[in-house]
């Protein structure tokens, strides 16, 4: 516990009833810490965030507080989806003396928000149960502030996970690069084979065929939390890209970064699959709350939402490479190009299986919701 971070948890909570500051979590654009005390909640968690990512931490503050305000609202008379279990949303933790619920010092920025006890997380999905509960936090996430209007909320990333706006740099970074290697150019050649499909989602939103709704923007498994006695989902964390989007790109990342055991950091390309069971656990439990709110376009686009997130990621990963590792955290050369390569692996283990998908949402469609 360092002098300079007891000073500013000494602005959320009295310093002489801290009792320790300890990193926590493994992720890579905030710094985060868990305050443990002698008050009545125990802990909280203090973070200071990365203003490079969000260049107005002020609006995502903003989102969060609409954002916890309406779960509050909406958790008052709970739905019956929620009979019989836990679900815990993180608050704003208020400073002490400051008007502002932040603390901004030496160009840092900095906020605490409650800590949810007795869960975990996980970077594997461990069985299809575990996949369905998944399925069930994402879903019962979108249930739960599908009412919120979404002119409460700032679009705090612009841009984000519109693939044709991706595309568009890419195209700009690729034409200003002057040498390419051989898996460089394979990569390339993926991206342009696709190029036609890459707006689909866009596309339809356009067409008014989908529609923006307020989504978390970065629900991949390891922002899912467990309670740890049940094994059931209470609750979803990490929520500063809660913005105005489309579902569709919360449902691809989420199925995206548990479908694939190899995970997204292996080396070995052959090991990268699409699981199909998996999918249908997360599917399940994710409509068995959503389906309810979900148009028939809706459903149509799932399947699609599925192949594009990948080959988004992958994208990026790409187009980062070529620019030099600009924004993605690396830790040796060709580091995301081998990440591109898996997601573009992912995509075509997708693309092998789009029939089946299309099935499967179409069968999980006829089927009632449970506890409706």
């Amino acid at each position: 516990m360092t002098e300079a971070l007891e000073a500013i948890a000494d602005r959320f909570h009295p310093r002489e009833g801290i009792k320790a500051i300890r990193s926590l979590g493994s992720g890579n654009v905030n710094e985060t810490f868990l305050v443990t005390h002698e008050g009545q909640d125990g802990a909280f968690v203090m973070q200071r965030l990365n203003t490079n990512v969000f260049d107005r931490p002020d609006l995502v503050m903003q989102n969060l507080q609409a954002l916890g305000d309406h779960m509050e609202r909406r958790l008052a008379s709970p739905p019956p989806q929620l009979k019989g279990r836990r679900w815990e949303v993180p608050r704003v933790v208020p400073c002490r003396r400051e008007a502002s619920p932040w603390i901004e010092q030496n160009g840092e920025f900095w906020r605490s928000i409650t800590y949810i006890g007795a869960a975990t997380t996980s970077d594997v999905i461990r069985d299809s149960a575990h996949a369905q509960e998944v399925g069930y936090g994402l879903g019962m996430f979108h249930h739960l502030i599908s009412d919120l209007p979404i002119n409460q909320l700032a679009d705090i990333l612009e841009n984000f996970h519109v693939t044709p706006a991706y595309l568009q740099h890419f195209d700009a970074v690729a034409k200003a690069t002057d040498r390419l290697g051989p898996a460089e150019r394979d990569a390339c050649a993926f991206i342009e084979a696709r190029r036609q499909g890459i707006d689909v989602l866009e596309a339809a939103l356009s067409r008014g065929e989908l529609h923006h709704r307020p989504i978390h923007g970065d629900p991949k498994i390891n922002n899912v939390m467990i309670d740890e006695a049940s094994g059931q989902a209470i609750g979803l964390i990490d929520l500063d890209t809660v913005k105005p989007g489309l579902v569709h790109y919360d449902i691809g990342d989420c199925v995206r970064s548990c479908c694939n055991p190899a995970g997204e950091e292996t080396l070995c390309l052959d090991d990268v699959n699409f699981d199909m069971e998996l999918c249908e656990a997360i599917l399940t439990g994710y409509l068995s709350v959503a389906g309810g709110f979900l148009s028939d376009w809706d459903l149509h686009y799932l399947p699609h939402c599925i192949r594009l997130i990948p080959l988004e990621l992958g994208l990026r990963f790409l187009t980062d490479h070529l620019e030099g590792d600009v924004y993605f955290r690396c830790d040796r050369p060709g580091h995301n190009l081998q990440r591109a390569l898996v997601q573009f692996r992912l995509t075509e283990a997708v693309e092998q299986q789009f029939n089946a998908l299309e099935q499967l949402v179409a069968r999980l469609k006829q089927q009632p919701s449970p506890n409706l």
